[in-house]
């Protein structure tokens, strides 16, 4: 027995200092707020072992209630789905008022949970919105008039519309199980920053797309140099307060020493303000008589950059379901905002599980079916 324990702790001895010597020690931030909480990727109450940044709620406008509301019933299908999958909130909302919506496990209207990458079709409407301000020139603008790590070879003609349209040809490993990898300890460093500065534009940049959340966390980098102000802030400021968001959320950071947005995901915020954005795109960037967006961007980033991946323009996925259009924001674990603009339905679905498709759509494709017969059932 004292043997068995002897060579234990001498393996676990070497593996610490291997660890440390390969410089990946974020895998005991990951050990501690993943794994031994029962999951084996993020989880979407995980906001809660981060640090974090308000996003604050101080000009409340609730949604209408349908006068329907709630009294269309889920189909079996729908209802099977959100029961299985662990279904925490599910919206739909038509003509700007809520038909219907329901919520689980304890979770109520009023409760956050994390958005994953959800949050890159907000970060990318940032972008719009510091273009408009001219913090940023143009999706042309090169990186490296923000950072002059890209400033040589391929990466000198690395531009901000092409971190947008995810075709950066940068050095990145998207994936979400595998706790030794770009991808998680971009999730659980305390120095955002440095890590994302190091990666290489390995491919000439701006020549198709490849999905890549290290191409939106240098995009948040370059806005927050632009703007010269807090993400969380700015996003409060031209989004959250102008749309009437009613629930103050929260934006995961790396640290408080460093205070880097996690930009490529981790706004956890509730189903009703979620659809905020989805509404906003719907009615062509504006709020009210307010003017959020330009039109002009909104038209852009709801369109294809590439013809070989029709499915994904700036920040936004992009669809057709029964001939309608549909542009969707997904998130890890099957966050989803579902719009259909021609119709001026917005469904979202938050949840803790989502069947692992070979397109990382997963469920979404239910979900746009049975959200919409669902807003339809009316008619």
């Amino acid at each position: 027995m004292k043997n068995i324990l002897k060579w234990t702790l001498i393996v676990l001895g070497v593996l610490i200092l291997l660890i440390y010597i390969f410089n990946i020690d974020y895998v005991f931030k990951g050990v501690r707020t993943i794994y031994f909480t029962g999951n084996n990727t993020a989880f979407i109450f995980d906001y809660e072992f981060f640090d974090n940044r308000e996003i604050k709620s101080t000009n409340p406008q609730p949604w209408a209630l349908h006068k329907l509301y709630n009294t269309v019933n889920e189909s079996d299908k729908l209802k099977g789905l959100n029961n299985d999958r662990k279904t925490k909130s599910f919206l739909v909302i038509k003509n700007d008022s809520i038909l219907f919506e329901k919520y689980s496990d304890g979770h109520k209207q009023t409760d956050i949970s994390n958005t994953f990458s959800v949050s890159k079709s907000i970060v990318v409407s940032m972008m719009g919105k510091a273009i408009m301000d001219g913090k940023i020139k143009s999706l042309e603008q090169p990186v490296s008039d923000f950072f002059e790590e890209y400033k040589d070879g391929m990466a000198g003609e690395l531009t901000v519309g092409d971190l947008a349209s995810m075709s950066s040809g940068m050095e990145w490993s998207e994936k979400y199980y595998n706790p030794i990898n770009i991808t998680s300890e971009s999730y659980f460093t305390d120095d955002l920053r440095s890590v994302i500065l190091r990666q290489k534009i390995v491919k000439k940049p701006g020549q198709g797309f490849r999905y890549s959340s290290g191409d939106t966390q240098l995009l948040g980098m370059v806005i927050e140099k632009a703007t010269g102000t807090i993400l969380s802030d700015y996003l409060t400021q031209n989004f959250w307060i102008p749309m009437g968001a009613e629930t103050t959320a929260l934006w995961q950071i790396d640290s408080e020493e460093s205070g880097m947005e996690k930009t490529y995901c981790c706004i956890s915020a509730t189903a009703r303000d979620l659809a905020r954005f989805g509404k906003l795109y719907i009615n062509k960037g504006k709020w009210g008589d307010a003017e959020i967006l330009d039109s002009t961007f909104v038209e852009l980033f709801l369109n294809p950059v590439f013809d070989e991946t029709p499915s994904y323009g700036y920040g936004w996925w992009l669809y057709k379901y029964k001939g309608k259009k549909v542009f969707t924001m997904n998130g890890h674990r099957g966050q989803f905002v579902i719009s259909f603009p021609d119709e001026n339905i917005i469904i979202v679905r938050q949840g803790e599980d989502n069947e692992k498709g070979g397109d990382g759509t997963g469920d979404l494709f239910q979900y746009i079916s049975e959200g919409y017969k669902l807003a339809t059932a009316i008619e």
